[in-house]
């Protein structure tokens, strides 16, 4: 797999609820991790006493995270709405070379800073809130 930019990991939102999926303007930075909750049924019977997990079972989530320039843009507003009415939209996130992560997604905090000598900056994380589908690319 080649090296890929960073600038290719995107952000979408469904802006208008039909699959009119747009990136989230004026991102610099932006991540997302998987998270898989496990099971622990060891027992006095497991072999060698080494823990064993329960296949298939706890919770798995996935957290959004980013950081840019604050631009206005729609993606912009429809963010703040999201927030705002707690509702839990499809996202999507491109991840280069690899595929794309979209489902349900709550915006669980954002922040707004700036400088008296610099651009306006935003903060933005989500928390998965529901099923994801993934398809590679």
């Amino acid at each position: 797999m080649a090296v890929q930019n960073g600038k290719d990991l995107l952000i979408k939102v469904d802006l208008t609820g039909d699959g009119n999926f747009q990136s989230v303007a004026g991102l610099r930075a932006t991540r997302i991790s998987f998270n898989a909750e496990s099971v622990d049924v060891t027992n006095l019977d497991s072999d060698g006493g080494w823990r064993e997990l329960l296949a298939g079972a706890g919770v798995k989530s996935a957290a959004i995270s980013g950081s840019g320039i604050f631009r206005d843009a729609d993606s912009d507003e429809r963010a703040r709405q999201i927030f705002f009415d707690g509702e839990t939209p499809d996202f999507q996130v491109v991840i280069p070379d690899f595929g794309i992560v979209e489902g349900p997604f709550q915006v669980t905090s954002i922040e707004y800073a700036g400088a008296h000598d610099g651009e306006a900056t935003y903060e933005l994380a989500l928390a998965s809130a529901g099923r994801l589908i993934f398809s590679a690319l």
